[in-house]
């Protein structure tokens, strides 16, 4: 039978305890505005993650090399639900020239310009100003029109791969990425620069790496207390 190790059982405990203590405390409410621990350092990171994805100018810059470029296109949506008029709605209010062709979007207009109407509603998202974009769509739910910018771009984008046009897929394709998916996923999140709130990023980094091996001596000392060591096994001498 295993030897107890009373002082490594008793360190095991308390580090134990200890780590169960401070595990209660971050799932409990009292992190500011009833938010427990997980939630209150999800939404710092949330915070700190918008902070460092304003693409939105560096797009519009770049946007500008496509002011006199015009398309020709047959957009391919993916459900049949995405073909709806707010597509064409969106479209005629970037100055495209767009007609239903079920399943599918016929479209000729102003590259550069119909990108510059994404931005501008990318930019309005991002800012948290959903108000703007219902207005300047008669009332459509702001999450709706992102949507719908994104189905329409995704679809842009595959087609002017199809038809070898690299660059123009390239500026569809940052104006998505860049612009729009940040916009709506950092919808009605504040953001924060890093250089804000450099010292509590870096004390939960710490916290977490400590809490981590906090848990991990618990158990070794809990082991080594009740006699479950590792030894290095001894080398057997041959006759």
């Amino acid at each position: 039978m295993a030897a107890i190790n009373k002082k490594a059982l008793g360190i095991g405990a308390v580090l134990a305890l200890s780590f169960f203590g401070v595990l209660a405390l971050i799932f409990s409410p009292v992190f500011g505005d009833g938010k427990n621990g997980l939630v209150f350092a999800d939404d710092m990171f949330n915070r700190l993650s918008k902070g460092s994805s304003y693409f939105i100018p560096a797009v519009a810059k770049k946007n500008e090399n496509y002011k006199a470029v015009t398309v020709a296109l047959t957009i391919k949506l993916d459900k049949p639900e995405q073909m709806n008029p707010l597509a064409i709605r969106l479209l005629a209010a970037a100055g495209a020239e767009a007609n239903t062709a079920s399943p599918e979007i016929k479209l000729n207009g102003n590259l550069g310009m119909v990108m510059n109407q994404v931005l501008t509603d990318s930019d309005d998202m991002f800012k948290n100003d959903g108000a703007k974009i219902t207005a300047r769509y008669g009332g459509t739910d702001e999450r709706d029109v992102m949507t719908a910018w994104w189905n329409i771009l995704k679809g842009m984008d595959k087609e002017l791969k199809k038809q070898g046009k690299i660059a123009e897929a390239k500026i569809v394709s940052d104006v998505m990425k860049k612009a729009v998916e940040p916009a709506y996923n950092f919808y009605k999140i504040e953001g924060q620069k890093v250089s804000e709130k450099a010292g509590l990023m870096i004390g939960l980094l710490i916290f977490y790496v400590a809490y981590t091996m906090w848990w991990g001596f618990a158990i070794f000392y809990l082991f080594e207390g009740v006699g479950l060591t590792m030894k290095k096994a001894k080398v057997k001498k041959e006759v």
